[in-house]
């Protein structure tokens, strides 16, 4: 059985990766990296891929990651 891993992905607007080194505002700390800043969070699975809607703050994606997590144990449990 594979490893399932649920991250929480910083994302541009468009819903691309966010890669860049940015400032806690979000804004890119190298203005001429092309990057347009960081605009959300989403929460990942390796099995699922995106969960839910993205969140702006990390802080409400937090939870949102904690619960499917919880909800892959419990998938396991009944097995």
């Amino acid at each position: 059985m594979a490893r399932i891993t649920v991250s929480i992905e910083p994302q541009h607007a468009d819903f691309t990766k966010c890669e860049h080194e940015v400032k806690t505002s979000g804004r890119p700390r190298d203005p001429e990296s092309g990057c347009t800043g960081r605009a959300q969070f989403q929460v990942v699975c390796s099995e699922h891929g995106a969960v839910g809607k993205p969140h702006y703050l990390k802080l409400f994606a937090d939870p949102a990651a904690i619960e499917h997590r919880q909800e892959h144990r419990a998938a396991l449990a009944t097995r």
